[in-house]
């Protein structure tokens, strides 16, 4: 039976909630209550759910991103020997699973309650060039601490490569009308992987210390967004993965993300070696969302646990992409909330 287009909403006890559609697994609205107890949406989507359709808008807000997350060079993946040729969507690069990614199917209803929706899609052999038949969960929950805990699960049929993330774009201010260069960033980073002009990383895992990637200590996201250096004028701002000093321990906050406005805070955990900053670059007033307001660049910023880009192949032995029949795949991130 076809699926249709759903909303979900969960709660927990302390007016939060957040409303979910099958539709790409996306995170439609996230309401946190701020310093003064009003209700702010936290998340940039689209008023309708129907705006979600790729034919309506090709957007990746809230969404549950498969099979691979990020850029894959020139399109290419080689598993034990077989090169696939995948979508290039992105100049010559694979994004986020090509233009028929995760983010624009149609997710099964596994089970839904007041705070947890179990979502799931089988993604057939040859889906986007990928090989293996892959059938993947997504496990939303809601929790008592005020947290959105997001579980992905995976098996395959044969070798393959899975790297899947969520794409909320974050605005803690509550309102995109504002920008996000006022939020206080930090991550517990020491090195990023710096990228050429293609946006595909180098190679390189670069320190941080004494470049304006450092958010060791927290410090305005727009303080050094255009500075004078060669990496920011190729992402146009921040859009880069950085090595989370936590290596998949999910005890412990990875990142950090303040609204000075509202006093919401937001931390990030997760079992991902790696974590993308996207602040918003190329959001540029074309694309009309909540209210019909039209989100202008860095209106939001994206913090999206990963594999590190075009992981398989620069081969980087913490960023294993790689899954193999007999093997399942297994990703947690929480983004738990609280008032300053």
């Amino acid at each position: 039976m076809k699926q249709q287009v759903s909303l979900f909403t969960l709660t927990n006890a302390h007016s939060m909630n957040a409303t979910i559609t099958n539709l790409g697994g996306r995170v439609v609205s996230l309401v946190v209550p701020d310093k003064d107890g009003i209700p702010r949406d936290v998340v940039l989507g689209f008023e309708n759910v129907e705006d979600y359709l790729p034919e309506n808008h090709l957007s990746d807000f809230g969404a549950a991103i498969g099979r691979y997350a990020n850029r894959l060079n020139n399109g290419l993946i080689t598993i034990d020997g077989h090169t696939y040729q995948l979508p290039q969507n992105d100049g010559a690069n694979c994004l986020h699973g090509g233009p028929d990614g995760w983010q624009y199917r149609m997710f099964n209803v596994e089970s839904v309650s007041d705070n947890r929706l179990v979502l799931s899609l089988v993604s057939e052999d040859g889906d986007s060039g990928f090989p293996g038949n892959v059938c993947a969960r997504v496990i939303y929950t809601l929790t008592d601490d005020n947290a959105l805990d997001i579980q992905y699960e995976a098996v395959t049929d044969e070798p393959t490569v899975i790297n899947m993330t969520n794409h909320s774009y974050f605005n803690l201010n509550g309102d995109a009308s504002t920008d996000i260069l006022n939020h206080l960033l930090t991550i517990d980073a020491d090195r990023y992987t710096p990228i050429g002009e293609t946006f595909i990383p180098t190679g390189e895992l670069a320190p941080v210390e004494g470049t304006p990637m450092d958010f060791r200590q927290a410090k305005p996201i727009g303080r050094d967004i255009a500075a004078d250096l060669e990496q920011l004028c190729i992402g146009h701002g921040y859009d880069h993965n950085w090595v989370l000093n936590t290596k998949g321990d999910d005890s412990r906050p990875c990142a950090r993300l303040e609204s000075p406005v509202t006093g919401i805070a937001m931390e990030v955990f997760t079992t991902e070696p790696g974590m993308q900053v996207y602040t918003g670059n190329f959001l540029n007033g074309t694309m009309l969302g909540k209210g019909g307001l039209a989100y202008q660049q860095r209106a939001a910023v994206c913090l999206e646990t990963q594999k590190f880009p075009d992981s398989p192949n620069q081969h980087w032995p913490e960023s294993n992409a790689f899954l193999r029949p007999g093997e399942a795949y297994r990703s947690h991130t929480k983004f738990r909330f609280s008032k300053q």
